[in-house]
């Protein structure tokens, strides 16, 4: 059984409680995004944030991975690994749409 399995996620609330239901990212360009909080889950040794863009009601959801500054403020960063973020990705998709 892989460690990114359904079994194995324990449901979070640490962004919401953090920052609330929407969250406010800056890109390196310097341009703010609202996204709403969708889901957060641990998995795998790993925590992560389903968001969504608060612009454009189509908007696909984002999963960003969740760590701790060096201050103990939460951060979400992108997942820069290849196959962490397929895990992920298709964890995701397993949760939201069971087969």
């Amino acid at each position: 059984m892989s460690e990114f399995s359904a079994s194995n996620v324990i449901w979070t609330s640490r962004v919401h409680d953090a920052f609330g239901s929407v969250v406010e990212l800056e890109d390196e360009q310097g341009n703010v995004s609202y996204y709403s909080v969708e889901k957060e889950f641990d998995v795998a040794g790993g925590s992560y944030a389903v968001l969504r863009a608060e612009s454009g009601a189509n908007a696909e959801p984002e999963i960003f991975k969740i760590i701790s500054g060096q201050d103990g403020v939460l951060e979400l960063v992108t997942i820069d690994d290849d196959d962490e973020w397929e895990n992920v990705t298709e964890l995701y998709d397993e949760l939201t749409f069971p087969e």
